[in-house]
């Protein structure tokens, strides 16, 4: 009998639709030379929820920080941010009730009813959370 070894493939830390890729690479020629190089995204404390997403541009790549290139667009992260980050996809959606870049990450366990901040702990979700957005969030 042999033996089948089962290999998991890495989760690729963050990736972009063609849609958002798209959208990015329309912003990013709209700003000044050598000021949009790279697609910075981030998650820092904040929001009603405890965690908001950070997307900007920057010139380059930091020390540290985890390069990715998806479809065509150079992507960095900070190593603080990573392990929040794992395995999200961003979206640009066009719609009549949402447009914009929609984040979906699977490490949220649960989010503010605008869906601008975020929790990744185990457990009860932040007060006042599950009902809305409250005074934390800004739109």
């Amino acid at each position: 009998m042999s033996r089948v070894e089962i290999v998991e493939q890495p989760t690729t830390l963050v990736a972009l639709t063609a849609n958002a890729a798209a959208k990015i690479k329309e912003l990013q020629a709209e700003e000044p030379a050598g000021d949009a190089g790279v697609l910075r995204i981030a998650v820092q404390g904040g929001g009603c929820s405890g965690f908001e997403y950070a997307l900007g541009f920057d010139r380059a790549a930091q020390e540290g920080d985890h390069e990715i290139e998806s479809h065509g667009v150079s992507v960095v992260v900070d190593p603080f941010s990573a392990p929040y980050l794992q395995g999200a996809e961003i979206d640009f959606l066009t719609g009549l009730q949402e447009s914009g870049f929609k984040i979906s990450n699977p490490n949220v366990s649960s989010s503010c009813g605008c869906g601008h901040s975020f929790q990744v702990e185990e457990g009860e979700a932040a007060e006042g959370a599950a009902h809305g957005c409250g005074s934390g969030c800004s739109h």
